[in-house]
C-alpha cells in the first residue's frame, strides 16, 4: 500500500507494550492501523513484560537488525524463595526448597548486592531460558518446552554493564505461608540477555529458587521511554479480548492490543529513516560520486568501524542511502541500500 503525498512510507515507531500480549500482537496491531504488511520489531518482549518495543515499517524494517544489537535497560522485580517452571510469574510454582525459609531470613540487601557485583556483573556466560524464542532445529524453544520436550540450550556470552538493587522487601505469601524476598532491580545489559534467566540463576546461587514477577524495558540503545524529547512520540494501547474462529471452525478468544493512536497519529509521531539512523549508528556524509557508487553496491575507500549510516543529499534534505559495514579488504561496503522514497 502507498500513502498519500507527503506522508512517510518508512519510519520507526516507539511502542510502550502493555502486559498480556506478545510482540507479534503489537506488530499485528501496528500493521492493521497503518494498512501495511511490511512491519517488524527489534527485540521480543514476553507477554508478561511491558515497555519499549521498537517497531519499523516500510524500509525502516531494514534498520532493525542494527537497533536490535544495542544494549538495553530493564526494571524488574525478582522474587527469591520460589522458582517457577517458566522462571516468571506465568509459570507453575516449584516446591519450596529445604532450608529456603532460613536462607530467606539470612538474606540482606547488602549481601545480595555484593553477590550481584561478584557473579552477575561484567561478562558472564548465561544459559538462555527454555521458554525463550531461540530456535532449536527450526522450532522455537518455548514451543518445544510447552509441548513437554526437554530443551537444552548452549550458554551465551553476555555483558551486564549494571545490575543495581533498587528495593528489598521481605514478604510472607498469605495463601502459602511462604516467606520470600522481593527485590526491585535495574539491569543494563547487552543484546541477547534474558532477565528471566538472571532471576533463575540468582535464585540458584542462593539455593532459594527465583523468578520474575514484573519486567519493564525502558530503553533500547538511544531509544528511551524516559527521554522527554521522545515521550510525545510513544504509542501505547489497551489489551482487549478478541474472538474469532480458527481453521477448524472452533471459537477462540485471545488478547489483542488496540493502539491509542490512529493512523495519522502514528505517522506524525514516527521517526524518519534518517532520524532513526542518526540515533542508531555513526554517520558518514557522502558526496555525489560516493552516493552513486553506494547506490550500485560499490565499495568506498573510507574505513568504518561498524554499521554506519551513509547519508546523501544537501544539508537539511539528507536521506539515508545505505548502511555501510567494514569491507574484507579495508574500506566500507554497503550492507543495505535504501531506495529514494517519493
Amino acid at each position: 500500500m502507498e500513502f498519500g503525498t507527503g506522508e512517510p512510507i518508512s519510519g520507526i515507531i516507539l511502542v510502550d507494550k502493555p502486559s498480556g500480549v506478545t510482540s507479534h500482537d503489537v506488530v499485528a496491531a501496528v500493521r492493521s492501523v497503518l494498512g501495511m504488511r511490511r512491519v517488524g520489531h527489534a527485540g521480543t518482549l514476553d507477554p508478561m513484560a511491558t515497555g519499549l518495543l521498537v517497531v519499523g515499517f516500510g524500509q525502516a524494517t531494514r534498520l532493525l537488525t542494527v537497533i536490535v544489537g544495542h544494549d538495553k535497560a530493564y526494571r524488574a522485580t525478582i522474587r527469591l524463595g520460589l522458582g517457577t517452571t517458566t522462571d516468571d510469574a506465568d509459570g507453575d510454582m516449584l516446591p519450596v526448597r529445604p532450608g529456603a525459609a532460613q536462607n530467606v531470613d539470612n538474606l540482606t540487601a547488602q549481601g545480595l548486592q555484593d553477590l550481584i557485583d561478584r557473579c552477575f556483573t561484567g561478562w558472564i556466560d548465561q544459559v538462555p531460558d527454555a521458554f525463550s524464542a531461540i530456535k532449536v532445529q527450526g522450532r522455537r524453544a518455548y514451543d518445544l518446552a510447552r509441548a513437554g520436550h526437554e530443551v537444552k540450550l548452549e550458554p551465551r556470552r553476555i555483558r551486564i554493564a549494571s545490575f543495581r538493587l533498587l528495593d528489598f522487601r521481605r514478604v510472607e505469601l498469605p495463601d502459602q505461608g511462604t516467606r520470600v524476598v522481593d527485590v526491585d532491580v535495574e539491569v543494563i545489559c547487552s543484546s541477547g540477555t534474558y532477565i528471566r534467566a538472571l532471576a533463575r540463576d540468582l535464585g540458584e546461587r542462593l539455593d532459594l529458587g527465583g523468578h520474575l514477577t514484573a519486567l519493564r524495558r525502558i530503553r533500547v540503545g538511544p531509544f528511551d521511554l524516559e527521554d522527554s524529547a521522545l515521550k510525545s512520540k510513544v504509542v501505547g494501547g489497551q489489551v482487549v479480548p478478541h474472538t474469532y474462529r480458527d481453521r477448524q471452525g472452533r471459537t477462540v478468544i485471545r488478547s489483542r492490543m488496540v493502539p491509542d493512536h490512529d493512523r495519522q497519529g502514528m505517522l506524525d509521531g514516527s521517526l524518519s529513516l534518517e532520524q532513526a539512523a542518526r540515533m542508531s549508528m555513526p554517520v558518514l556524509n557522502l558526496d555525489t560520486d560516493q552516493a552513486a557508487r553506494v547506490a550500485n553496491g560499490g565499495f568506498l575507500h573510507q574505513p568504518v568501524a561498524g554499521p554506519t549510516a551513509a547519508l546523501a543529499g544537501p544539508v537539511g534534505k539528507q536521506r539515508l542511502a545505505a548502511i555501510l559495514v567494514p569491507g574484507s579488504r579495508g574500506g566500507a561496503k554497503p550492507d543495505v541500500v535504501f531506495h529514494t522514497e517519493t
